[in-house]
């Protein structure tokens, strides 16, 4: 990047739809960012986003000439082209998620970022949830044996919605799941409804552990959880309220009460303290400490081909009706 002698980048953002105009937002706001510019095909859109954060809207060339570091939030088809044009200008790249339309054609981009020495992080923002932090202090010492998560709502109002549940929602859970048990799964087993606007995934890895994953469009009711049943304990999350919650092993016991005898079991619950912070904000702070320092993002480019690779191979065998379970292959090195 431009900026090795700073630790202040220079920032851009490609695309200022429905994430992009937030990825100003936040870089207007971080201390370790300056928003240089900002670039969308709808000069427009373009220049009201760059007026409301003090900036500039420009050609890509300029902004690209311009910037240290870059956020891409165009339509999933043009992510590779835009962060294939990032890499030439030698600018670090954080690409939303899903990563690419398709696994080859990601295994060339994270190719040519690396020989170029392009940092590239894919913006799976919810493993910046103070929650799944909390999470990731916690799972260390558990042993697993199930996952389960559940992502479900309506649309969002005013939002075009191309592509599936699955390559939507669902792969954010996919990757907090692989993350948490750091393996890829032998085998997916999914099913889905309504050209997979609601999905369900059953996920099988070699140490025993299983993972169960729901995504859903079409439910009237706001839900993002995560749970994980271990030997000793259940965890739940809640991203949304960013609780987690770690339910111990009951005390059974017989009281006696006026002569009566009952029977109680006593849940043990623990609540351990979760940091606040806007996921979206921990993000984008990560990269930039990231490409300024020269370190490895925290959902790197090999991450996001992982997640993707396991979300198509779950979209693709929940559209079939298949209930074959199918062997996973990855080319994620």
């Amino acid at each position: 990047m431009n900026a090795e002698s700073s630790s202040v980048a220079d920032a851009a953002v490609i695309g200022v739809g429905n994430m992009g105009r937030h990825h100003a937002r936040v870089y207007s706001e971080l201390p370790n960012a300056n928003l240089v510019g900002v670039y969308d095909v709808d000069d427009d859109a373009a220049r009201d986003v760059a007026e409301d954060h003090g900036t500039l809207a420009m050609g890509l060339d300029e902004l690209l000439t311009a910037a240290d570091v870059a956020s891409v939030a165009v339509p999933t088809p043009f992510h590779a082209e835009i962060a294939d044009q990032c890499i030439d200008h030698g600018v670090d790249v954080l690409i939303e998620k899903p990563f690419v339309e398709d696994a080859e054609t990601g295994r060339e981009l994270l190719d040519r970022a690396d020989e170029a020495g392009v940092t590239v992080q894919v913006g799976h923002v919810e493993r910046f949830n103070p929650a799944v932090r909390a999470l990731s202090d916690i799972v260390a010492d558990l042993d697993i044996i199930a996952v389960d998560a559940q992502r479900l709502g309506p649309p969002p109002e005013g939002r075009q919605l191309d592509q599936s549940a699955v390559l939507d929602l669902m792969i954010h859970d996919i990757d907090v799941v692989l993350a948490i048990l750091d393996e890829t799964p032998d085998a997916v087993n999914a099913h889905g409804v309504r050209g997979n606007q609601y999905a369900t995934a059953n996920l099988g890895f070699g140490d025993g552990t299983v993972a169960s994953l729901t995504a859903s469009r079409v439910t009237q009711e706001r839900v993002r959880t995560l749970a994980i049943t271990a030997e000793d304990c259940r965890v739940n999350v809640d991203y949304i309220d960013r609780s987690v919650e770690i339910h111990r092993h009951s005390l059974p016991e017989y009281i006696e009460d006026n002569g009566d005898v009952r029977y109680r079991h006593e849940s043990i619950v623990e609540r351990p303290t979760v940091e606040t912070g806007e996921p979206l904000k921990n993000e984008l702070s990560a990269f930039v400490s990231a490409a300024v320092e020269g370190t490895e993002p925290v959902v790197s480019g090999e991450d996001g081909l992982r997640v993707l690779e396991v979300a198509k191979r779950i979209d693709r065998i929940a559209a079939s009706g298949s209930p074959e379970s199918e062997e996973t292959e990855v080319s994620a090195r």
